[in-house]
């Protein structure tokens, strides 16, 4: 499958969706779940509660990509301008280079089991500690079918915390920490089924109370990383010179690696293109948050996920680590139809395989951002991409949309007034 397909952006939505249907070799039956919005109101009040409705957002697909010597064709569920355009038109330069590398570890999530208020921690700690093995196969016992499949708990650590909130009595915790292997599953029910069980059985042997038993979404051992080299002969234009961008670019990096405030809009950018990517893939885009940046503060002060250096060839090298948790098996994956048509587009079947694209997507999302910051400023592409909104809310129908666009991209302003101008002018002068 070739993911270069130029002039994509060119087509309009039936059009490209028979091209990608045709590219990836996908059947009717997927391209129906698209049309179709693919999922019908009594499968959603069999999903969450309460359910009156639907909501749907665009569903776009980033052109271009290769990873790991594959192209790949990727699904972004995204109510945002520009995101979709900016990961294939870096994903366009990054091919030229080969593409993007990445790799992962084992799908190993935490779960935590808590102790609350122990007296004495040292003898908590050694009462526990004899018994890890045996823990370890109780927990096994409960997912005998992962435990088939060669998933299972890695390894359990006994952690002491205390509670020293000024002005508040203080306490001691011991944690118990438990790491399984949920192999192509997010694992999330998995682990909590494994916490529960194991509770009573800590409080057995160590006569101390258990307060909570839950999954961690730190999962700080199921990495993800993705690389790209870019030679400067690949980022230049007309108005910047390659190297001009690879300073410019590591130059926005370094500002974010030493200011928090610019680290969170810039740790922001890789999400807007991991959450569309997790959201499409039927995954808990709110765990990918909250792992990645709690994961960006693990060195107690908020930094950048990815990094943007310049080599001594003058290459702009850009990596990227951040916590993966997502499956390609169980739960809104299996009933989800458009779900189960976007993992069909990307051609994945496993967690890791799923995990690197969303790894080098985020990678191009933020050079995407940073080569316009660091060049003709995030709002001129921004705002292009916005313009059809505008236009629509201006009230254009139909031919209109692209002929107010094209005016209000020649004239460099966006507002509604100059919108609802041009369409004016534009039913005024009949044409």
């Amino acid at each position: 499958m070739n993911s270069r397909l130029p002039g994509f952006y060119k087509l309009d939505p039936d059009a490209r969706l028979d091209t990608v249907l045709e590219a990836a070799g996908l059947s009717p039956e997927h391209g129906a779940a698209w049309r179709d919005g693919g999922l019908p109101l009594e499968l959603a009040d069999r999903m969450i509660e309460n359910v009156v409705g639907t909501f749907r957002l665009p569903t776009g697909v980033a052109v271009n990509m290769r990873v790991n010597d594959r192209d790949v064709l990727v699904p972004m569920v995204v109510e945002e301008p520009s995101v979709v355009a900016a990961v294939g038109n870096m994903a366009r330069i990054a091919r030229a280079a080969g593409g993007f590398e990445a790799s992962c570890e084992p799908s190993v999530m935490i779960g935590q089991i808590e102790l609350r208020d122990v007296a004495d921690p040292k003898a908590c700690v050694a009462a526990l500690e004899p018994q890890i093995e045996r823990l370890i196969c109780l927990g096994d016992a409960r997912l005998p079918e992962l435990v088939g499949l060669g998933g299972g708990i890695r390894g359990m650590e006994i952690r002491t915390l205390r509670y020293d909130e000024p002005g508040e009595k203080p306490s001691d915790l011991v944690v118990l920490h438990f790491f399984l292997d949920c192999l192509d599953a997010m694992g999330a029910n998995m682990v909590n089924t494994v916490a529960e069980a194991l509770a009573p059985e800590l409080e057995a042997i160590t006569g101390e109370r258990v307060g909570l038993r839950i999954l961690s979404n730190l999962a700080d051992r199921r990495l993800a990383r993705a690389r790209v080299v870019l030679p400067p002969e690949l980022l230049g234009d007309a108005r910047f010179t390659g190297a001009e961008v690879a300073e410019g670019v590591a130059g926005a990096w370094r500002f974010a690696w030493a200011d928090p405030y610019r680290a969170a809009t810039h740790n922001k950018g890789i999400m807007n293109g991991v959450d569309p990517v997790v959201i499409a893939t039927g995954n808990d885009w709110r765990a990918m948050e909250a792992g990645a940046h709690a994961f960006a503060a693990r060195s107690g002060a908020y930094k950048p996920l990815s990094t943007w250096k310049v080599n001594t060839d003058g290459a702009l090298v850009g990596t990227i680590e951040l916590p993966v948790q997502v499956g390609t098996v169980g739960g809104t994956l299996r009933m989800h139809p458009t779900v189960r048509a976007n993992i069909a587009l990307l051609g994945v079947k496993r967690a890791h395989e799923l995990a690197e694209i969303i790894a080098a997507v985020g990678l191009a999302q933020n050079l995407g951002a940073l080569k316009a910051l660091a060049t003709t400023g995030i709002q001129e592409g921004h705002m292009r991409l916005h313009a059809r909104s505008v236009a629509v809310h201006a009230g254009a129908e139909g031919p209109e949309v692209a002929r107010v666009v094209v005016a209000l991209v020649a004239a460099g302003d966006f507002s509604d007034t100059r919108a609802r101008a041009e369409l004016a002018a534009l039913r005024g002068a009949g044409t």
